[in-house]
């Protein structure tokens, strides 16, 4: 297979050196044609199956001139999908290496060198081409964009809102919801390391950004409740609820907490009823049973359980009602609704809590970037999913 593909390029490259040798002026070409002896050669090390010295041969063969410079990417571009990146980086360099190189063909020939540092994991070689190609008219806003692919991998975060801030002034996209995220990277970091200042100053730069940015809304909350300022953190979590309700799972315990910390559970299950009855979500149904449990018993919080469920069908729904119905079953029923229990909280445990609503990845935990697709705030809870395809 291989084989065959270096003899495509050999083809590939007598095309290019004939279409060039036609394009000479009249008085060059009166001569007989015979094709170079090093295309010979190299047909010869093809045939023996030599093709690591065919393909030195054939790309040393190439002129580079306005005739050839195109055949030359074009092989750079097939080394590179084939995986033989080392080789693809030799041909680009060699390009880039010719000083009497137009300019468009130079910058072109830049942008696939970088391309192949991407390929081959050298993530700083390629930030210095595209650095270099940010101002080239013909490459800037795809250099910016693959700078800021490059900083997400690698974390940088204060670099990608930097670059992000550039490339929305070159495409006019708005990227202010992307750069949102950035400033809450930054805040996470700086919450973890304890310093809650700083993590406020980044979560306010986020929602300045994205004011319907849930994300910083809900890590807003943590940093208030560190620093034990619980009514201002239920003002942030509250919020959520205009952002994007579809998060309000991630909001809800915390909410329940920051009640209890004040010592108002009446006043949290007035709000989670008046919750219940604009997003009937799942999450807020069980925190609000378990009030009611708690308060009235497992009988009447299983009547509550029940009703949802009538309404809502869903499988953490039925599994919460047999948890609280169980308590009050004797006999051959109870030993049923165990069994039923067990065969649930199986089928709950392989069943993921989150999915990209653009690519499809699912799993147990939350990201805020999917790691399938990179796109950011995709990633939801299946509930969420299962409700829109209703």
């Amino acid at each position: 297979m291989k084989t065959i593909w270096i003899f495509l390029i050999l083809v590939c490259i007598g095309i290019a050196w004939l279409l060039g040798y036609r394009a000479r002026p009249k008085e060059q070409t009166t001569r007989k044609v015979n094709l170079p002896r090093d295309y010979l050669i190299g047909l010869n090390f093809l045939l023996n199956e030599e093709t690591d010295k065919a393909v030195d041969i054939f790309v040393k063969m190439l002129e580079v001139d306005s005739d050839t410079v195109e055949t030359h990417l074009a092989v750079g571009k097939l080394f590179r999908k084939r995986g033989e990146v080392d080789r693809a980086i030799r041909i680009h360099q060699n390009l880039i290496a010719r000083p009497q190189l137009e300019k468009i063909y130079r910058e072109q020939s830049l942008y696939e060198l970088g391309q192949d540092y991407l390929s081959a994991g050298m993530l700083d070689r390629a930030e210095r081409i595209f650095l270099e190609l940010v101002n080239a008219k013909s490459h800037s806003a795809q250099a910016l964009k693959t700078l800021i692919d490059i900083y997400q991998q690698e974390k940088d975060w204060d670099n990608a809102v930097q670059t992000a801030h550039k490339y929305e002034g070159v495409t006019r996209k708005n990227m202010q919801p992307v750069i949102a995220h950035y400033y809450c990277e930054l805040g996470e970091s700086a919450f973890a390391k304890g310093a809650l200042n700083k993590a406020s100053e980044f979560l306010d730069k986020a929602l300045s950004a994205d004011k319907s940015c849930a994300r910083a809304s809900l890590l807003q909350a943590k940093v208030l409740m560190e620093q034990k300022d619980y009514k201002t953190a239920l003002k942030s979590l509250k919020k959520i609820q205009q952002q994007n309700p579809d998060y309000l799972s991630e909001a809800i315990e915390l909410l329940a907490s920051c009640y209890e910390k004040l010592d108002d559970e009446e006043n949290l299950v007035v709000y989670l009823k008046q919750l219940l009855e604009e997003y009937p979500k799942v999450p807020v149904a069980l925190i609000l049973a378990e009030r009611i449990r708690k308060r009235k018993g497992d009988k009447v919080a299983a009547n509550f359980v029940a009703d949802y469920v009538r309404r809502y069908p869903s499988l953490r729904g039925l599994y919460t009602f047999v948890n609280l119905y169980i308590s009050n079953a004797q006999g051959q029923a109870k030993d049923d609704l165990h069994i039923l229990q067990n065969l649930m909280k199986k089928l709950l445990a392989n069943k993921p809590d989150y999915q990209c609503s653009s690519c499809g990845f699912s799993g147990k935990s939350l990201h805020w970037q999917c790691p399938g697709c990179k796109q950011w705030s995709t990633i939801l809870p299946i509930y969420s999913l299962e409700e829109k395809m209703a």
